[in-house]
């Protein structure tokens, strides 16, 4: 059913972008937007990628300076079936963590070494658990592709206000209405359809995460902290992009979705309470990360990987 929906609201955000165009031009309007749309996704398509992890300074990591965090998203790539992704941290007392690329074989997952920190290794499982669903679920490309609609609706909607549209073309017949409705309604009504789909991808995604890692609880109780720790501590790249905030697992501008048309997130309460009745519904939990064959360590420190600014010491946390 998350998909239907989902696929309804891309097909409706299309037909959006290209009724903006077609009210400021007409039909040749309309096949400029068209055109528009095509050459953005397809530039989003191969860099989306690259931008986001260039814009939170993100450094790759592997299995020689983070074997434990290494370990843990290779084990649950096996258990979801997938390719293993690229794995990145940021520097960010934030938790937090993302996933980004065009498809499983070039993906991306990305944690903050808030999250190292604050969250047990049972927790960061179910994190990336979830993350790793996005990827599975092309959620990634699905969030790439909406942002990048909904930005060109509201570039559509700029040049209408400075140029006016073609007020006398025959074809539009909304005229001066349509240019109107172009520069204020569209970006509106385009901005909540992002949002409304970033919402039920994130429901979805809850849902195989738990899967994956095999426990509810980790993930329920991981959305919790994080939920409490980006509403007090700020993350200052995202305040900087705003535009990927949808990216992350919770909200790293206010940490406080709630489910209503203007939240890229679900309410965390909500997101908890499904988790919750996922465990008590019999779903088999397992009692280490990911199921993995050799069990998380818990020795004191984040990953050793130059990412903590002004040469001081990265903050502890359970990791080697």
């Amino acid at each position: 059913m998350n998909l239907v929906r989902t696929a309804m609201l891309l097909a409706f955000m299309t037909a959006l972008f290209m009724l903006v165009g077609f009210m400021i031009g007409g039909r040749g309007g309309m096949m400029i937007a068209f055109l528009m749309a095509a050459g953005m996704n397809f530039f989003s398509y191969w860099n989306s990628d690259r931008m986001v992890l260039s814009a939170y300074r993100a450094q790759e990591i592997d299995e020689r300076n983070a074997p434990e965090f290494y370990t843990i998203i290779r084990d649950l790539s096996h258990n979801a079936g997938l390719p293993m992704p690229k794995v990145y941290l940021y520097d960010s007392p934030q938790p937090n963590a993302f996933a980004t690329g065009r498809n499983p074989e070039n993906a991306a997952v990305a944690a903050s070494t808030g999250l190292l920190s604050a969250l047990s290794p049972e927790e960061v499982a179910g994190v990336m658990a979830h993350e790793l669903a996005h990827v599975q679920n092309r959620d990634t490309l699905t969030m790439t592709l909406t942002a990048t609609l909904a930005g060109a609706i509201s570039m559509l909607g700029n040049f209408a206000f400075f140029f006016g549209g073609n007020r006398e073309n025959n074809n539009n017949p909304l005229g001066f209405i349509g240019v109107l409705l172009a520069m204020i309604v569209a970006p509106l009504a385009a901005m909540m359809v992002q949002m409304a789909i970033s919402r039920t991808r994130e429901y979805s995604a809850d849902r195989r995460g738990a899967e994956i890692c095999g426990n509810p609880l980790w993930l329920a109780s991981a959305l919790g902290k994080i939920a409490r720790g980006a509403s007090h501590i700020p993350n200052a790249d995202a305040e900087r992009n705003p535009a990927t905030a949808h990216m992350f697992i919770i909200n790293p501008l206010t940490g406080a979705g709630m489910d209503n048309l203007f939240s890229t997130h679900p309410n965390t309460e909500n997101r908890i309470a499904a988790l919750e009745e996922m465990a008590r519904s019999g779903m088999n939990v397992s009692t280490s990360p990911a199921r993995a064959a050799n069990p998380v360590r818990k020795s004191r420190s984040v990953p050793n990987t130059g990412l903590s600014r002004g040469g001081s010491q990265p903050p502890k946390g359970p990791w080697s």
